[in-house]
């Protein structure tokens, strides 16, 4: 059992900043995964038959979270990707999921995103390059580290190094259904154009690649088909002069 109660105090439904990012992995196991056991094995067996080329990777899943006076803290704990799966479907108030995206912000403006791969658990969706964290994005000191988590994922899926990158030091928190996504620019010296050949050129050279193509925004009215809900809030804010 845990050693305090779950909490998720969030405003949700607007972009709020966020200064800093206090998210702590918790040893044990998520009450939620150990209460849902049977039914998260019964739905991975589901989920693998429709499409074999799922991994059962670990990943994690929030018992707590909260947001005060621009700071982001929680307690999150390492699942099975199953059980992100299971949750996404059902959004039990006992689990909540939060994870980074590094927002590439072209030199003309533009915004770069991505399109998934047909073959990975988000087919035809389109959201900034970026991943579930995972129990090796935690600090020394035990903390989620979610300018890490970006770097590594952005590089993944799209080839790019944004690990030296100039970016924005504060985050924008965007929380709805359960689900929170923290946005923080990164400001690329080449325009969008150039930015999604390089993405095309990686993705080109991948056995399978993670992503189908790079998806290039270039106003508040360009919402791509396949845009996930929670990045409309993003590119009104971004196209708004913020």
């Amino acid at each position: 059992m845990m050693d305090a109660p779950m909490t998720f105090d969030l405003p949700r439904g607007r972009l709020v900043p966020v200064s800093r990012i206090e998210v702590r992995l918790d040893p044990g196991q998520h009450p939620w995964e150990i209460e849902n056991a049977e039914a998260i094995e019964a739905n991975w067996r589901r989920e693998v038959s429709a499409n074999p080329a799922l991994f059962d990777g670990r990943t994690v899943l929030l018992s707590e979270l909260t947001y005060t006076g621009g700071v982001l803290a929680g307690r999150c704990h390492a699942v099975h990707y199953a059980t992100l799966l299971y949750w996404r479907d059902h959004r039990p108030t006992g689990a909540e999921h939060a994870f980074a995206h590094a927002a590439l912000v072209c030199s003309d403006g533009a915004l770069v995103a991505i399109r998934m791969a047909a073959h990975t658990a988000n087919p035809g969706r389109v959201y900034f390059a970026a991943g579930s964290f995972e129990p090796t994005d935690v600090d020394a000191d035990g903390l989620v580290d979610a300018e890490g988590n970006m770097v590594r994922e952005v590089r993944e899926e799209t080839g790019l190094d944004i690990s030296a990158v100039q970016h924005e030091a504060d985050y924008l928190l965007f929380s709805q259904d359960g689900a929170s996504v923290a946005f923080r620019r990164y400001h690329l010296g080449e325009t969008a154009d150039r930015v999604a050949a390089r993405v095309a050129e990686y993705v080109k050279a991948q056995a399978q690649s993670e992503i189908e193509e790079a998806v290039i925004i270039r106003g508040r009215d360009d919402i791509p088909p396949g845009a996930m809900p929670y990045m409309k809030a993003f590119i009104d804010w971004h196209f708004g002069g913020k």
